[in-house]
């Protein structure tokens, strides 16, 4: 109820602010701009990495998804969403959509919405669909399945209705069972930047960044673990988030947030991946589950480490670098090998990316647990931080310390870390 509140205010609002976006809620003692938190739920489900790749071993082994709230419409229509740096638009399941795949998930209904407008072409983004019923219908894949929609205009609201947007996004019509079927949210909403949309006015976070609704043009991602409270921070980000400094990365080609990789390491052991010119790059993606990398430096990272199945080596095994503007980010055995039921399976999934837009290496959620993100539009960087995990009174960094000195020690029951 708050929020059809919210957005009747908006309504009102939209006829003398000639921004297309408004903050409903200023963070205090600010003038410019506001932030917004959206809760994130976790939950361990074959999902969203099915969409994105091709290994079914690999895709049962660690998959989470974490989702948000949006609201769509006048009065409010809410949704749970994957907030994607993945991907570039709002896709929304519609009430002319009839699979199952979108009836057993909320969809949108453009009647019922008195600021609903039907556009016809990703070009014009203000025109509307003319009485010839002409429009443009966009098909969209996901690496096992694929939605087709349409394009639509309405307001959009970030979580609880704190920040406000008059943007497109998609309204499938048709959704494939898979993935689609499985997942437990309704829609995806993309973060990405720009150039993955449809065109400028897709794009959700550009629309807030050029009206000057957020305090800054970034926003931060905190993925907790099991037990925890997980968010993404629209217009700054949180220093009581961070187990260390940020350490930024410039982007490298946008539309993805994507950036340069000097190098793999297992332990000290650099694996030359990256001799190229060009590097190898990375893109950050909440949309993933697993991390990522092209098929053949994948395999060659399975028969190197040998993770038992039955977990016996795990306190063996060596950490994992990735070194991104100079810095070699780390993560240990329980960071990259998923456990359940006693079975220990390695978080890397093959994806081959083709050309122009790969190879490319993907930073799922093994890695955005492991370490804060954040993501500056303004300045086209993304920054690094060791993420402080509050989950028993205990962080990532001293985990990390604790298990150095074990090994120290030599005692064999370091492995039980």
């Amino acid at each position: 109820m708050m929020a059809q509140c919210m957005l009747s205010a908006l309504v009102v609002l939209a006829a003398v602010l000639p921004s297309p976006c408004v903050a409903l809620v200023a963070a205090p003692g600010n003038r410019s701009g506001s932030s917004i938190v959206v809760p994130l739920m976790r939950r361990r489900k074959l999902g969203l990495t099915q969409m994105k790749g091709s290994s079914e071993r690999h895709g049962k082994a660690q998959a989470s998804e974490y989702y948000g709230q949006v609201s769509v419409g006048s009065p409010a229509q809410t949704f749970m969403v994957v907030f994607d740096t993945g991907s570039g638009n709002l896709l929304l399941p519609s009430q002319e959509c009839t699979s199952e795949a979108c009836t057993g998930h909320k969809r949108f209904d453009a009647t019922l919405s008195a600021t609903a407008t039907q556009i016809a072409f990703a070009d014009s983004p203000d025109t509307p669909v003319a009485a010839d019923g002409t429009r443009d219908i966009v098909t969209i894949t996901f690496g096992t399945g694929e939605m087709s929609g349409v394009y639509v205009r309405d307001n959009i609201c970030l979580g609880d209705g704190g920040v406000c947007c008059k943007a497109n996004f998609v309204a499938a019509t048709e959704e494939s069972d898979e993935p689609f079927m499985l997942v437990p949210f309704d829609g995806i909403l993309g973060l990405a930047l720009p150039e993955m949309a449809e065109g400028p006015t897709f794009s959700i976070f550009n629309r807030l960044v050029q009206s000057g609704a957020l305090k800054q043009a970034l926003f931060s991602v905190f993925f907790g673990n099991e037990g925890e409270e997980s968010e993404v921070l629209f217009g700054e980000y949180r220093q009581e988030r961070l187990g260390s400094e940020l350490h930024w990365a410039p982007i490298t080609t946008p539309g993805y947030w994507q950036v340069e990789m000097q190098d793999v390491l297992l332990g000290k052991d650099r694996l030359g991946l990256c001799s190229g010119e060009s590097k190898c790059q990375v893109a950050i993606d909440t949309g993933t589950s697993l991390l990522a990398g092209p098929s053949e430096v994948v395999e060659m990272m399975v028969e190197k480490l040998q993770v038992a199945e039955d977990c016996s080596n795990l306190g063996e095994l060596p950490t994992m670098g990735f070194v991104v503007a100079g810095l070699s980010l780390e993560l240990a055995p329980e960071d990259y090998v998923a456990q359940h039921d006693g079975i220990c399976t390695l978080g890397l999934m093959a994806l081959d990316i083709p050309p122009p837009k790969g190879p490319l290496f993907i930073f799922g959620d093994p890695f955005l647990r492991k370490y804060y993100t954040v993501y500056d539009h303004a300045k086209m960087r993304v920054g690094f931080a060791l993420a402080k995990h509050t989950k028993d009174g205990t962080s990532l960094l001293s985990m990390r310390r604790a298990a150095r000195r074990m090994r120290s020690r030599k005692k064999v029951h370091a492995k039980a870390i």
